[in-house]
């Protein structure tokens, strides 16, 4: 068949503990859409380790999570950190021998403004937190999941990775990169048994917003959209909704879909049945490519 990203109209089937007896580690756990995933994910029976750079917010999110009945472990790291990343991973194997599930939602919007004029550093930084902490996180883990023959991955897109975000530059590129990343190290390890995929999680109202209200007028247009968010709540995306995405992602719900950035709020996921997801593979759909007859060919309708 050939595969409609509209979706059916049957909904993944809705199962108890869909991670249970798993194990799950979150970076960026400490508040926002990794703090959403780990409750979530506390209330599906997966044991967690979660880490994040602020030791004050892991903890109330530990609280949450053992307050659901999760096994909740943490450790403080910056991801860019390639040694106290190491230090993490290893905690997590020391306490739990095994991870199954990677969820990479640390991330930082970096510097706001045309980029002829911010700080050349702190752009070089967000770099270093959104991508390369993404590629440290996934290289220390994946060799624990190679040698147990599975295991998936959830990486985090974001606004500017399909199209450009003017004055947020940094923050554009390194999810850019975060996507290709994805998309790469998915064909590698596809014959492993291990899935990995990105989530665009939609406008979400988080810390992060707070800063681009104090950017002011350096923002550009996304000021305007940040403020009416915090004011009427126009174009909000529900935060649950990019955790539930994480949850079909880290679960069998989502088969071996692999090699995808999915929009939360817009490509219909939750409506995929079996035959969809299996349908998804040799098309670039949901993939980064080139517009042009070469890349379009393959989503046209082949059926007679």
């Amino acid at each position: 068949m050939s595969f409609d990203p509209r979706g059916s109209t049957t909904s993944v089937s809705a199962v108890a503990s869909k991670l249970q007896g798993r194990v799950a580690l979150i970076t960026g756990a400490g508040r926002g859409i990794g703090q959403a995933i780990s409750c979530l994910f506390a209330a599906e029976g997966a044991s967690l380790m979660l880490a994040s750079r602020t030791a004050e917010e892991l903890e109330r999110t530990a609280r949450e999570c053992r307050a659901r009945g999760a096994a909740c472990e943490v450790g403080t790291c910056d991801v860019s950190d390639r040694e106290a990343v190491q230090r993490l991973v290893d905690s997590a194997m020391q306490r739990f021998e095994r991870i199954d599930v990677l969820v990479n939602a640390a991330g930082i919007y970096g510097p706001i403004g045309p980029a002829v004029e911010v700080d050349a550093h702190a752009w070089m930084r967000t770099l270093e937190v959104n991508t390369f902490g993404t590629f440290n996180v996934c290289q220390a883990v994946l060799p624990h999941m190679m040698a147990r023959g599975g295991g998936r991955i959830v990486n985090f897109s974001g606004g500017g990775a399909a199209t450009p975000l003017p004055r947020f530059s940094a923050y554009a590129v390194s999810k850019a990169a975060v996507v290709r990343l994805t998309e790469t190290l998915a064909e590698e390890v596809k014959a492993r048994g291990i899935t990995i995929n990105a989530i665009s999680p939609g406008f979400i109202d988080t810390q992060m917003q707070d800063e681009v209200l104090r950017a002011g007028e350096a923002a550009g247009d996304l000021l305007g959209r940040v403020r009416a968010l915090r004011e009427t709540g126009a174009g909000k995306t529900p935060i649950d909704v990019p955790a539930k995405l994480a949850l079909f992602l880290a679960s069998d719900d989502s088969r071996d879909l692999t090699g995808r950035v999915l929009a939360a709020p817009h490509d219909g996921w939750e409506h995929w049945d079996a035959e969809q997801i299996d349908a998804l593979a040799g098309t670039p759909w949901f993939t980064l490519r080139r517009i042009d007859p070469f890349t379009i060919e393959p989503l046209r309708d082949k059926r007679p």
